[in-house]
């Protein structure tokens, strides 16, 4: 049985996490808009810091480098990402449905973080490591694709004779380049407005007749 200094002592433990948990995110967060600004090379630990109202080396007890927190930021928001992308596939009724789901949900988080919107066009393509590093999602990504397609297949409403590796790959392309050119417009208009679309020229080729 639990004693009563027992129980303070857990509490004690559950708010020293919380407070930690909400630390290191307030750090991500700050980091993200550092990285987003001034770019990865040029961004300090000073910057990150003075942003996240922490010391510099508050900085270093929950992650070891500035690398560090460009990874472990990047693992943060693409694992995000996702989850909210197939939750919202879920609520498609049919593949075409789905497929909107998918685009709208895509454009709709990344409309919501700009500052992870700039970094992803400005830093991931350059860093192998990271590229390695979110390499499961992208392959869970292509996979949600492919089962979208073959619904759509399945439902006789996209064509039979599509090749599903090719087809699948032209969607992550095209949304990052509409996300590419909304960054560089500097987010001056509504990106999720670039959803249906999009949707809508990719089902032009891949609709049964």
């Amino acid at each position: 049985m639990m004693s009563l200094c027992s129980f303070f002592l857990r509490k004690g433990d559950a708010g020293l996490q919380k407070n930690k948990s909400e630390k290191y995110n307030k750090i991500l967060d700050s980091a993200g808009a550092v990285f987003a600004q001034f770019g990865f090379y040029k961004a300090t630990i000073s910057q990150i810091a003075s942003r996240a109202g922490v010391a510099d080396g508050t900085v270093y007890l929950y992650f070891k480098s500035k690398e560090d927190i460009l990874y472990q930021f990047i693992s943060f928001k693409t694992n995000s990402v996702f989850k909210k992308i197939n939750a919202a596939v879920e609520k498609g009724r049919n593949a075409e449905e789905k497929l909107r789901q998918l685009i709208r949900s895509h454009m709709d988080e990344f409309q919501k973080d700009k500052n992870m919107a700039i970094i992803f066009q400005s830093e991931v393509r350059y860093f192998r490591d990271i590229q390695f590093q979110i390499k499961d999602i992208s392959k869970m990504y292509l996979e949600l694709l492919s089962d979208i397609i073959e619904q759509g297949q399945i439902e006789g409403a996209f064509r039979q004779d599509l090749f599903v590796g090719l087809v699948k790959r032209f969607i992550p392309g095209a949304v990052e380049g509409v996300i590419g050119t909304w960054v560089s417009a500097d987010g001056g208009y509504d990106l999720v407005s670039m959803a249906d679309p999009l949707v809508d020229l990719y089902l032009t080729g891949i609709r049964e007749q």
